[in-house]
């Protein structure tokens, strides 16, 4: 099984962004797809996850209302639309697939993790 993120780069203030997630071996449709950000120095966040069996979405508290997550099962993607974007938004951004527990993934459910993209965004 393999996630690959894409779609990262640099940006200002208030700007948007799409990372895509692209799986092999593994169907996304039958998944909980979250997205996690990874910034200089600090742990690995919990951003948004789309759950399998609904399409739920649930979002950490610092991003609600500014990212959307969603899934393309024709082209077995998921994708995380980033609005209104902060300079405190910049990090790695990595897809990750796991359980979810309480609303999110923890980071110590992920069955697997993809590679990242890189997120800069310039005040």
């Amino acid at each position: 099984v393999q996630l690959q993120a894409c779609g990262g780069g640099l940006v200002q203030a208030g700007g948007s962004l799409r990372l895509s997630c692209a799986a092999s071996g593994l169907t996304l449709r039958s998944s909980n797809v979250a997205w996690f950000s990874q910034a200089p120095g600090k742990e690995r966040e919990f951003v948004a996850v789309i759950s399998w069996n609904n399409d739920n979405t649930y979002y950490g508290d610092s991003v609600k209302g500014r990212f959307t997550v969603s899934r393309d099962d024709a082209k077995n993607m998921v994708y995380l639309q980033m609005n209104s974007l902060k300079p405190e938004d910049t990090a790695v951004y990595y897809c990750a697939v796991g359980a979810m527990l309480g609303g999110q993934v923890p980071a110590r459910m992920v069955r697997y993790w993809g590679q990242g993209t890189l997120v800069t965004v310039s005040s």
